[in-house]
């Protein structure tokens, strides 16, 4: 990874985390949890340079907390025991060769410590030696801060931190269907199955018709588990293959909903000045076809000429509600409002 200025969220730093993720990707394609097959690929890819180039120490310490809150990630679930693997071994490996001194250490929050214990337990159980030592070695050497928060707490600062996506390939395929059906619960099965239909032949009284199982129930039971099996395995490999056609399609669909809404704007900006055209044609015919009367006077038929004009009913004057409250009428004005002179 070139090593360029960081400019890095909250907690994460894009370019390492691509990185990371190869890194992961080429560990899952080994099938093995050996720290010798993970450190091949380490020196293949040259990640012991990851931390060089970085001149300034507040820098350097800045960027080996975000290195070290990444590979974390990848230590605790949903990921798959493989990738755990791999985020631990990340870890020390990220410890052991940072250039901060004093070296950063790995934050482990409250809440995720049942998961690590855990893991730990599985570790052993399963007889994985290299990932029992690593875990040691990490502990003994003090590269475990057991705190409150799985980040640092600073005043102006989001609680909750932005979370960078899950990766979905390194994600543990659910195996609870095949844990719950084992081959020693389906051989139960069935012989259950066979000692119900022996008593229901010696009970007398009960026909041979009457059944309250359903015939060869064990069989079917594995037949929908096989089913299940195949229908995971299939509906994965194809969300892997159609990661790349679904951003494509994502940007097409983008562009058209882009077109679409510029092509709507412009034709409603058309519309509007159209109507305004219209509108305005509209009253202009209408003036043309106005004659004044001369004879006419008073701000009754004032009002009514400037309504006729305008194409629509004005409210009354205050001076016309006036009289209308007074109970009065309104004495004709010898004035001409229109000429704006007084007859001689």
């Amino acid at each position: 990874m070139p090593c360029l200025p960081p400019i890095y969220s909250d907690v994460f730093f894009q370019p390492l985390t691509e990185d990371v993720e190869e890194l992961l990707a080429r560990f899952q394609q080994s099938d093995s949890v050996r720290y010798e097959e993970f450190t091949a690929i380490w020196r293949q890819m040259g990640f012991s340079d990851v931390f060089r180039g970085i001149t300034n120490t507040s820098e350097m310490r800045r960027f080996c907390r975000v290195a070290m809150t990444t590979a974390v990630k990848y230590f605790m679930p949903p990921y798959s025991y493989q990738i755990r693997v791999g985020g631990l071994y990340l870890i020390f490996g990220f410890y052991n060769t940072q250039l901060a001194i004093p070296p950063v250490t790995m934050r482990l929050a409250l809440k995720d410590w049942g998961e690590v214990q855990k893991f730990f337990t599985d570790s052993v159980d399963f007889g994985h030696q290299d990932v029992v030592y690593i875990y040691q070695k990490l502990v003994s050497s003090k590269a475990i801060s057991y705190t409150a928060m799985p980040f640092i707490l600073t005043f102006q600062k989001q609680r909750k931190p932005k979370q960078e996506p899950v990766c979905a390939e390194f994600i543990e395929r659910s195996t609870v269907v095949q844990d719950f059906l084992s081959e020693e619960i389906l051989e139960e099965l069935a012989n259950l199955q066979s000692q119900y239909e022996k008593m229901k032949e010696t009970t007398e009284g009960v026909g041979c018709q009457i059944t309250m199982t359903q015939l060869n129930f064990a069989g079917q039971v594995r037949d929908c588990m096989s089913e299940f099996v195949t229908w995971q395995q299939k509906t994965f490999s194809q969300d892997n293959k159609d990661d790349d056609d679904d951003e494509d399609d994502d940007e097409e669909r983008s562009a058209e909903v882009e077109s679409s809404s510029r092509a709507r704007l412009l034709s409603s900006i058309k519309k509007k000045s159209y109507g305004n055209f219209q509108e305005a044609s509209k009253s202009r015919r209408h003036r043309q076809g106005v004659t004044v009367d001369s004879s006419s006077s008073g701000p009754e038929q004032v009002g009514e000429t400037a309504t006729q004009v305008g194409g629509r009913k004005r409210p009354p004057s205050l001076r016309a509600r006036t009289w209308e409250s007074l109970g009065k009428i309104q004495e004709e004005s010898k004035v001409r409002l229109w000429l704006l002179t007084a007859p001689e």
